[in-house]
């Protein structure tokens, strides 16, 4: 099996190639290698001669088609995208022209290569529209999302994203593509490029830095590893229905501050300060996101029941092994952190 994933020099695309590689499934990466894109979170794959490499904007049609035509897939995993909210806020024009544009020239490159195949291929095809629990905006203090929740993205991040996935969800119902979209959360772990909250807030203690916490830190997320992610992805391709949206969820709402405590506690643990003082005492509270939307939470009994994809990872074991993962990688953290000073951005 050939399948394409966009954005595989990620976070969570790179998690996901190591994952389907691992598996035996020949892959084909797309990444424009834009700031978060890393050619390191590719290094060291198992069975690197099922691993073919595209340095390739999504926007860039011709360069699209010709990978299509060139590796003939039976599946894409769609997750390339601009996906920090805070950049959203300072420069919403590039969201909208790769989460949007590019999303939109995958879909078309996608039918059309679909619509080549025979009937038995048509039917084992299929297109995955990686998404988030951003684009429901904001929850009160109880509930969850759900797959029919509706759609109230409240940051242009998160409008872009709501944008890609009802352009899917209408090749799905217009041509009648083979279409699903999963709803994911706030994804942790290795590889992650540290503008997000928990690379940053580890990499920032070891430096004796500020932690900043937007506003009082009460706003809720649900967390979830990215390995855990990962693995939901390949089932929603292998066992999904076309047409169906699944959200994935491990359970693991966590307000901002406490989830900073718990990283300054695994720290304390496993490489404590040579002053004897608790990383804690490098809290600091920052001016809040505009529009910070309150708390997410997701209800993921669907993708449990249909898919059956079950977590395997808890907050605490994954945060300790999240922590372990960059106390190692020290020169991985290095080199990701060369452009990026880490400096505070989206204050609009």
């Amino acid at each position: 099996m050939t399948v394409i994933v966009t954005g595989g020099a990620g976070f969570i695309g790179s998690a996901l190639v190591r994952r389907l590689n691992a598996r035996g499934q020949r892959v084909v990466t797309i990444d424009k290698l834009t700031y978060a894109g890393n050619p390191d979170n590719l290094a060291g794959l198992p069975q690197p001669e099922l691993h073919r490499f595209e340095q390739v904007d999504i926007c860039d049609r011709g360069a699209i088609r010709r990978i299509y035509a060139e590796t003939k897939p039976q599946a894409v995993y769609h997750l390339a995208a601009e996906s920090h909210v805070d950049r959203s806020i300072d420069s919403p024009a590039p969201f909208i022209e790769t989460n949007v544009t590019g999303s939109l020239v995958l879909l078309e490159a996608a039918l059309d290569h679909w619509r080549g195949l025979d009937a038995t291929a048509q039917r084992q095809f299929r297109h995955l529209q990686v998404s988030t629990d951003e684009v429901y905006g904001e929850l009160g203090e109880t509930g969850l999302f759900g797959e029919d929740s509706p759609y109230r993205p409240n940051s242009p991040y998160a409008a872009s994203k709501a944008a890609a996935d009802h352009l899917a969800r209408a090749f799905g119902r217009t041509y009648g593509l083979p279409v699903l979209v999963t709803n994911c959360g706030n994804n942790y772990g290795p590889h992650q490029f540290p503008e997000k909250l928990v690379p940053l807030t580890i990499l920032n203690a070891l430096e004796g830095k500020d932690l900043p916490v937007y506003g009082k830190g009460l706003q809720v997320r649900d967390w979830i590893h990215v390995d855990d992610h990962a693995a939901a992805l390949q089932l929603a391709v292998e066992k999904g229905r076309p047409g169906e949206t699944y959200l994935v969820g491990a359970r693991g709402e966590q307000r901002n501050i406490d989830l900073v405590h718990r990283l300054c506690a695994i720290l304390d643990a496993l490489r404590p300060r040579n002053d004897g003082v608790g990383y804690a005492t490098q809290i600091r509270f920052v001016t809040d996101r505009p529009g910070h939307d309150a708390r997410y939470a997701i209800e993921p009994a669907k993708c449990e029941r249909e898919l059956g994809w079950r977590p395997v990872y808890d907050v605490d074991a994954g945060m300790r092994a999240t922590v372990q993962w960059y106390l190692d990688n020290g020169d991985w953290c290095r080199r990701a952190t060369e452009t990026y000073g880490r400096q505070r951005i989206g204050l609009g």
